[in-house]
């Protein structure tokens, strides 16, 4: 393969469509490498999101664009590798963790830490190292959606904690150190110091995404987070409904004036599917979560329906996701788990603050 092919392919390979995330490979922050072996050109695509879902699709595309644009029959290789992106204000990055997604809603009663369950799952589906923190500290429900319930975590130390794994996700929740039939009954400064033990005492093992479901509102557990965590990016889960998307603007401006990238919005309960025949209806109206992300600015992540298994599975600590991998709610949150994490990855790199090398001398 003579070496001035090679920008050709480059070229046709940088402008491959990713249909699914309203972009191309160039546009997507993908680095393309080409080299000739044995006269048959050797391509490597790397994203900076995981994107297994997506693979086979893709090599197949980038091996057609290349052979329309140059005869050449390539061999084709795509792959990911996450970075650590930029949190909020100079906080150092979490121990452990190359990137912090919390999940957030204005209001209870949306699906938020359904959502959040789902999406750190399909995120590990999709080729990452997951973790999950459930920081809804008044109603922590995740022991339950993983099949954890009565679990503890070990501490080998006496000061850390390891986490638990479920389906392949590492796991810490205030559900695993309290009664689970006892209200918790704590104030905002017994919330602040279990939120900071959780995340700063477990030990996280080279993950690349920590999924925090958050509790709703914009109380101290935001504010929290927002203030001691290094959080990389925010999800905004909402319903179709204009109160439910009226308070999810507060939740959303709130993270916007601390600092907190927010990363799009996802719309749940958006239809419901017919289990026999699959027609989608929207029951409680459409639009709520597009009209907040175009009045914000922010991208339309995905629309999820409601369905009675998603409700029966999670509560039998087999979401979705897991129990039914090819059904339309994981198929959904597949999606989402994609978009999410390439709207993560266009953020700029992480950067390690250091302060400068400072020289006394003695001149006496």
């Amino acid at each position: 393969m003579p070496d001035s092919s090679i920008p050709a392919i480059e070229r046709a390979v940088a402008a491959v469509p990713l249909a699914e995330l309203g972009t191309d490979l160039a546009g997507a922050g993908a680095t393309i490498a080409v080299a000739p072996a044995g006269g048959r050109p050797e391509v490597i695509v790397t994203l900076g999101f995981p994107a297994a879902g997506l693979r086979e699709a893709l090599e197949r595309d980038v091996a057609a664009a290349i052979r329309q644009a140059t005869g050449a029959d390539a061999r084709v290789q795509v792959g990911w590798k996450v970075l650590a992106r930029a949190p909020q204000g100079n906080l150092d990055l979490l121990p452990g963790v190359r990137n912090v997604i919390a999940v957030a809603s204005g209001k209870g009663g949306v699906g938020k830490s359904t959502t959040a369950v789902n999406l750190a799952l399909a995120l590990a589906r999709e080729g990452a190292k997951v973790g999950i923190l459930d920081a809804d500290v008044y109603g922590p429900s995740q022991p339950l959606m993983l099949g954890l319930s009565g679990s503890q975590p070990e501490s080998r130390d006496g000061k850390t904690f390891e986490p638990l794994v479920a389906h392949g996700l590492e796991v810490i929740s205030v559900g695993f150190l309290v009664d689970e039939a006892a209200p918790v009954i704590w104030r905002g400064p017994m919330v602040t110091q279990a939120i900071s033990q959780l995340t700063f005492q477990t030990n996280w093992h080279d993950l690349d995404y920590l999924v925090v479901d958050l509790p709703p509102g914009t109380g101290d557990t935001q504010l929290t987070l927002s203030q001691k965590v290094p959080v990389a990016g925010v999800v905004i889960v909402t319903t179709p409904q204009q109160v439910a998307m009226q308070v999810a603007r507060r939740g959303l401006r709130m993270f916007e004036k601390v600092g907190v990238p927010v990363l799009g919005v996802i719309e749940n309960m958006s239809t419901f599917a017919c289990p026999e025949c699959g027609h989608e209806e929207s029951l409680f109206g459409t639009g709520g979560g597009e009209s907040l992300a175009a009045e914000c600015g922010i991208p339309m992540l995905g629309h999820v329906p409601i369905n009675a298994a998603i409700r029966a599975q999670t509560d039998a600590g087999r979401p979705p996701v897991i129990a039914e991998p090819e059904g339309l709610a994981a198929t959904r949150y597949r999606q989402i788990a994609r978009r999410t994490a390439a709207a993560l990855a266009r953020r700029p790199a992480a950067q390690k603050h250091k302060f400068p090398k400072i020289v006394v001398e003695d001149r006496g």
